[in-house]
């Protein structure tokens, strides 16, 4: 009698331990890969000098001007808006982000919180004064899933749309499981594509693959210590029979106030970026030289931001 007394205590202990397990939400699809692309250097191409400016607590704005000579030189205009609502240090709804450029180009994004795990995001972009995306989200995000419907540049004239549709699920703590669906339709043309996706998540790593009919997208991304991370992509297009591989590396000086990334692909392009701030002044220096050895090109830029 008191070993069936002890085998249903433990039992009923191992059920209530069982139950306090909570599965993580696994955040947006849009997001699997995104701490392995933040290792790799973005390319810097000729001078750069940003000037931000806030405001208010809710209105910031910011001044940007390129000089290049591999593209048009250009200046760019940008104003944010923050809402209250403030669901982490990074989101605020509603946010309303315009980027307007000399040749009059435009780029509008506004998101908004419809309810407490709905929001919302539409996105509007122009060339020289004509249309050329028009696009609506809806995200859901429950407590272990996300669940995302996008529509992009409906034409109801033409009888065509793009139909995007994103799925996740955490199983475990660490394993998240997940799909698209891709939908297309437009004038004696339609289709649709399906992938499939996963994400394991260890304390230091994680390991991303996206695999489907067009091809797959594996990356690993590592972190090693507090000041160095490093990062691994892989992708294979079956439709254009091509496959690409990078590695990419970013190291962080908190006490010089530096932060370096570089990365090395299969097209023997090697590249790196370095960034110094200069306090007390609000200046960043960035500093950045890229070179493909298969093409025999070269491009260095320098960027100034302040702010």
């Amino acid at each position: 009698m008191g070993n069936v007394l002890a085998l249903s205590s433990s039992k009923g202990a191992w059920s209530t331990r069982k139950k306090e397990v909570t599965l993580p939400n696994p955040g947006s699809f849009d997001e699997l890969h995104k701490n392995c692309k933040e290792v790799f250097p973005q390319q810097l191409e000729g001078v750069k000098i940003i000037i931000n400016r806030p405001l208010s607590s809710h209105l910031e704005v910011s001044h940007t001007v390129h000089m290049s000579t591999a593209s048009q030189s250009c200046y760019h205009f940008n104003a944010k808006y923050l809402g209250d609502e403030q669901l982490s240090p990074k989101e605020n709804f509603p946010t309303i982000i315009g980027d307007l450029d000399s040749s009059g180009s435009l780029n509008a994004q506004v998101l908004c919180l419809l309810a407490e795990r709905i929001r919302s995001k539409a996105v509007f972009q122009t060339y020289h004064s004509k249309f050329l995306t028009w696009q609506f989200d809806g995200e859901y995000r429950g407590d272990d899933c996300t669940v995302s419907m996008t529509l992009g540049n409906p034409d109801i004239l033409n009888e065509s749309v793009i139909l995007v549709s994103h799925f996740l699920q955490s199983i475990t703590p660490r394993l998240v499981l997940g799909g698209e669906l891709v939908y297309h339709k437009r004038l004696g043309e339609e289709g649709a594509i399906v992938t499939l996706a996963g994400k394991y998540s260890a304390p230091n790593w994680e390991a991303t693959l996206n695999i489907g009919y067009g091809g797959a997208h594996a990356s690993y991304y590592h972190k090693a210590n507090e000041q160095i991370q490093v990062g691994v992509e892989f992708e294979a297009n079956t439709r254009l029979q091509e496959t690409s591989f990078a590695f990419g590396y970013h190291l962080n000086i908190p006490k010089a106030n530096m932060v370096f990334k570089g990365s090395v692909d299969s097209s023997w392009c090697v590249g790196g970026v370095l960034e110094k701030k200069l306090p007390p002044l609000p200046v960043t220096l960035a500093l950045g030289a890229f070179m493909n050895h298969w093409k025999n090109k070269f491009h260095c830029g320098f960027n100034i931001s302040v702010g």
